[in-house]
Order: structure tokens, then sequence, then C-alpha cells
């Protein structure tokens, strides 16, 4: 029964999501967005920048988002699918490579068909219509609109490139939620929830932020995704591994679930690392000193994490790991991401290091406290992460970076920026608990999330796509 309700739930929804945009896509006129000035003087914030009169192509930036949108989407195929892999029991592997999967495929299709266009779009906030608190428009539904030429103001390079830029950030975005629920969760309704998380969850949250929402006017400073991308799935995770329940045997068997292969948990966190430059150097749209600052802080606050998580181990445990090594690389690249593009050396070593010491301190003693079956650590690391690195961004922004014009922080006088981020954060966190609230309520009445204790014994990779990731030798 709940099958046969899969199949029509999926279809509803996949009619819901095309045919009213393909209807706005035909009858709304082209509309242009004018240049949003905010006191951020970020480029990646001139997200409604692009300008219908042509404009000259910079060759250079347009070479360098192309690769920076590669090393994105590399951060959630092979990098995350990899670390997150390596981190399941072996007989989960399969199963993470496939959620990876999947939401790279089906999120890319939402994201063209109207999730641009609801981020970005300004049909709704042009034509004075309440929906702009929430949502541009559709006027830029299936692309509508845009032209090879048409380029973003101020960079140069073509609008149709930001677009695919941006669909690297919506992919990831769910795809981290993973973490939480690893091991234990229904692919149908692991389908249905991703899809209705990025539509409701996901999308508003871009647009509030990046799209000319009402944080973005306030002035909340996010370079690269602190509130849109981890707190918002950090926060997510956290209340799905609550709602979901623990894996059948977690802490009853006397330690936790241990990683069935850890070189694979090196390979994701090194495609990670090397995929997260793109994510935070290309979030400035241009091949400049914003970018390579970016890039240099984006290093040195990872590099503060991971050997500082390292040191904690081997004082704390007596020898160090390479699990706890990469997890305090993400921690620390999670912190830096919405601060890369405000903040300085010091605030680099600054945030990498806070980050290490908040994310461990959640990991090793407030999880086992609380016993929330956070199985890879989705809200320890990104969701902790992600708040810290925004709350961090209003103390150590400075004008070295943001320019005589530019924002700064409380550590250079600027408390009010502090508050901002706060407001932010908070925001963030309240609007990503209670929609994943409501939507886990919605998909498990319906679809149903929890696998079945004898699949989950079994499996996974056997249970939801009847394949083994390791073969026997006969």
């Amino acid at each position: 029964m709940k099958h046969r309700l899969f199949k029509y739930v999926t279809i509803i929804l996949f009619i819901a999501m095309v045919l009213p945009t393909a209807v706005w896509a035909q009858d709304s006129l082209t509309t242009v967005a004018d240049s949003l000035k905010t006191t951020t003087a970020i480029p990646v914030e001139a997200v409604a920048a692009a300008t219908e009169e042509p404009t000259v192509l910079n060759s250079g930036n347009t070479a360098w988002v192309i690769v920076a949108t590669v090393l994105v989407m590399m951060m959630t195929i092979p990098g995350l699918a990899l670390f997150y892999g390596g981190l399941v029991r072996q007989k989960n592997i399969l199963s993470i490579l496939m959620q990876c999967l999947m939401a790279t495929g089906i999120i890319s299709i939402i994201w063209v068909a109207f999730g641009y266009s609801w981020v970005f779009g300004t049909s709704f906030m042009d034509s004075g219509s309440p929906l702009g608190q929430i949502i541009g428009g559709f006027d830029k539904a299936f692309l509508h609109g845009i032209k090879l030429d048409t380029y973003m103001s101020g960079v140069g390079i073509p609008e149709i490139l930001f677009a695919l830029f941006q669909c690297m950030f919506a992919v990831i975005t769910p795809a981290l939620i993973i973490g939480a629920f690893a091991e234990r969760i229904k692919f149908s309704g692991y389908v249905v929830f991703i899809i209705l998380w990025s539509i409701i969850v996901y999308n508003p949250m871009a647009h509030w932020v990046w799209g000319g929402g009402w944080l973005m006017k306030m002035g909340a400073i996010d370079f690269a995704g602190g509130t849109v991308v981890h707190i918002n799935a950090g926060i997510s995770a956290l209340v799905m591994a609550i709602m979901l329940g623990r894996r059948k045997g977690y802490r009853t068997i006397g330690h936790p679930f241990t990683p069935h292969n850890i070189p694979f948990v090196f390979i994701g966190t090194s495609l990670l690392w090397l995929g997260w430059f793109g994510f935070n150097a290309g979030s400035g749209l241009a091949a400049d000193g914003l970018a390579a600052n970016a890039f240099l802080v984006t290093h040195l606050a990872t590099s503060a994490a991971a050997v500082i998580w390292m040191a904690l181990e081997w004082i704390l445990y007596k020898k160090p790991t390479i699990v706890g090594f990469c997890t305090g690389a993400v921690a620390g690249l999670v912190a830096i991401t919405p601060a890369a593009g405000t903040a300085d050396v010091l605030g680099a070593f600054a945030i990498g290091g806070i980050s290490a010491l908040v994310c461990f301190f959640m990991v090793a003693y407030v999880k086992p406290k609380l016993k929330y079956d956070d199985s890879l650590d989705a809200f320890g690391v990104h969701g902790i992460g992600g708040i810290v690195g925004s709350i961090l961004t209003g103390v150590f922004a400075t004008r070295a970076i943001t320019g005589p014009e530019g924002v700064q922080g409380a550590l250079y006088g600027d408390w009010n920026q502090l508050w901002i981020q706060v407001v932010a954060t908070g925001a963030s966190v309240v609007y990503s608990a209670v929609l994943t609230f409501i939507l886990f309520f919605i998909v498990n009445k319906t679809i149903g999330l929890r696998v079945s204790k004898d699949d989950e014994s079994t499996g996974l990779d056997i249970s939801q796509h009847g394949e083994i990731a390791y073969s026997e030798e006969e």
C-alpha cells in the first residue's frame, strides 16, 4: 500500500513542480533585476544584478567560476559520498552513495525548473507581492529570459554559469543531512523528504540571505553558506536524527559503530578540502584579491581546526586518529565558510581553532550525554560549525578585507554587525527546525521513513537497492 502511495505522491510532486513553472515561464514577461547594494560589498550578494543589456564578457572570471563550479560539484560526488560512505558499516555504503547520487540528479532538475527562480528571481518583489518576502518569483523558471550574453553585473560572467554554480550549493546542502539518518532510512521516504526539503526549506532560506530577502537587506554576512548551507542542513539533521530514533544496537553494544573504510574517509576529506576552495573562493564570482584571500583563510582555518582536533584526541585518548583529523578539518571548512569574504589571517586561525574546540565538545561529550544518534555528526560538525562561524563572522570581519567602506566586526568596534549575525543565525535555526519537523511528520505518516528492523539488520545496500559493495570470493 505504501509502495503504491509512494508512486502516486511522486507523480503528484512532479506535476506540481513542472506544470506551474512551465506556465509561468511561458506567460511571464522578462524582468530585469536591479543591482542590489549591501553593506557587505561582497559580489556573491549582488545575486539579482544580471542585466538584460549585453556587457563585456570577463573571460578570466568566467574561467575561474567554471573551475569553481566543478570543484563544488566534486564535493558531493565523490567527496561527501566517500567521506560518509567510509564512516558507515560495510553493509550500508552503497545506500550512502545512492543517496548522494540521487540528491545530485533530482535537486539539479528542481533547481533549473524553478529553484533558481525562487531564489534569484524578482517578479514577486518587483510587483510588491507579499510572496516576495519568501521567494523571488517565477520569472526565471527554466532559466526563462536568460541568454548566452546575459551577464552578471560587475563581474562579467554569464548568468547561466552563475545559475549552475549556485545549483551545486543547492545539491550539497540536502546531501549533508544524510549523515544524520545514515543506515536506517527508507530510500523512498528519503526521496520524497529531500525533494520537499529542498523546495520548502532551502530555497526560501537562500532567497532571504542571497536573493534580496530580509536577512540580506538587514546586512547579514554569509559569504558562501554558513546559514544557507551548514546551519540549515545541520539543524535539520538534528531534528531528523531525534525523530527517526537511534540505530538498532547503537550505544547498547558497548561502543559506537566503527567506520568500515577509513581510507575512504581520508579520500573523501581530501576531495572536500580541495572542493571547498571552489565553494568559498568561487563565491566572489571573480578571479581577484578577494578570491585569493578566501582561498587563503579557508586553508588556514581548516589546517588549524584539524590540528587542534588531533591534539585534543591525542591528549584525552592517548592516540591521534585519521578520522579525528578529518572530522576537525571539515569543522574548520564549515566554520570559515560565512567569513571567507570578510576575515583575515587572524580571523581564520581564531575561527578554525574555536570551531574545533566547540565541535569536538559537541561530538565527544554532548552527543553521548544526550544519547541522540547523529550517525555521522552532521549536526555536531555542520550545524554547530555553521553556528560558530556565522556568529564569529560578526567578530572578525575586518575592513582590511572588505575595504574602507566595508563591514567590520565587534573586534574592530562594530558590535551592531555581531548582533545582526546573531539574529540571522537564530532565524536560520528556528526556520530549519520547525519546517523539518513538519516535513518529517508528513512524509513519515504517508510514505514512511524508517526501515524495518529486519531490513536494518540486513543492511540498506541489500534491502533498499539489492546490491552489495564487496563480493565474497568463492
